[in-house]
């Protein structure tokens, strides 16, 4: 009798079970965009979506800048900034220091090779093209699988209320170093997704939320109509992971946020912020055990993405809970 061999068994099942899993990953940011990244070394990329905020998109030099949505289109394409986690990697500012030598505003650093993605887009959404259309003919020329979709076509500016006033989010986040203390964050109404993102959604077994800034980052995804009662709704499975770390934020004003707005600086205060849209959650080992709610599924997992590795590891062990979860 030959030797049954489980182990291979297992694999083969599994490996068969995320060949057709349908994933949405909500993302914003830098920590959005590498487990995006990750996500994309197991998945098949006709299977997975990943919808992006666009709240902080802004006007500038008569440009439309849309920086999470660029974060997460370089990263997949193995061209972002390894150092800085944005931007272009091998860049050069000879355009920007003539800005700056000539008077102009130069607080926002664009760079050459940044600025020609730019210029591309501007010249497609004064042609009438639709950010979605144009993001999705941009990651097939860049040679990226997974489609990538803006949460929205029309402009939604995400504002910050501060102390010193109502300020536009690149305002508050780039030009002041998101130094005035928070006191709301105000998104606009009437927002509505486009059909490729609401497709998505509908297709979808599992909706993922990044370790991405849930106030400037997710929350602006959730506001637009009607993405938040179709994630309640739609999936066999909503999880979100952490963007907190021992009472930080990886990267960013996420920690300081929640601070300002009376929030506990925790993983669990994360969990509850979401807690009537998502199934489960995964929280970093560097944080307590104690988990205080056994009846609510979570997992602990090294979360940080130091290099490539590391979110390829990472997003296989989310997707082992995932899988955990839809099989119970």
């Amino acid at each position: 009798m030959p030797v049954v061999n489980r182990s291979m068994i297992a694999q083969q099942t599994e490996a068969a079970k995320l060949a057709s899993l349908r994933v949405v990953l909500l993302a914003g940011g830098v920590g959005g965009a590498k487990l995006a990244h990750g996500l994309a070394a197991h998945l098949r990329p006709e299977n997975y979506t990943i919808i992006v905020n666009n709240g902080d998109d802004f006007q500038h030099w008569g440009l439309t800048i849309c920086p999470d949505l660029d974060t997460v289109v370089y990263t997949l394409a193995g061209v972002a900034n390894p150092e800085t986690g944005w931007g272009r990697a091998d860049e050069s500012w000879r355009v920007l220091g003539e800005v700056e030598r000539l008077g102009g505003p130069a607080w926002f650093r664009l760079g050459d090779l940044d600025l020609a993605l730019h210029l591309s887009r501007n010249h497609a959404l004064t042609n009438g093209v639709s950010l979605t259309e144009f993001t999705c003919e941009l990651t097939g020329r860049l040679g990226i699988g997974p489609t990538i979709l803006p949460m929205c076509d029309r402009p939604a500016p995400t504002l910050i209320e501060t102390d010193d006033g109502l300020l536009s989010f690149q305002d508050w986040f780039v030009r002041q170093q998101w130094q005035p203390p928070v006191r709301r964050v105000q998104l606009p109404e009437d927002v509505r997704a486009s059909y490729q993102v609401l497709r998505a959604l509908e297709q979808a077994d599992v909706v993922i939320f990044a370790p991405s800034n849930p106030f400037v980052s997710l929350d602006p995804i959730l506001n637009v109509y009607p993405l938040r009662a179709m994630i309640t709704d739609l999936p066999e499975l909503t999880l979100a992971v952490s963007p907190i770390i021992a009472g930080q934020a990886v990267k960013g004003p996420a920690a300081k946020m929640m601070q300002e707005m009376g929030l506990p600086v925790t993983a669990v205060a994360v969990a509850d912020y979401y807690r009537d849209l998502i199934d489960a959650f995964i929280y970093d080992v560097q944080d307590d055990t104690t988990w205080p709610d056994p009846n609510f599924p979570y997992r602990r997992l090294n979360t940080m993405m130091y290099t490539p590795t590391d979110r390829i590891h990472f997003a296989g062990e989310l997707l082992q809970f995932a899988l955990e979860l839809l099989d119970q």
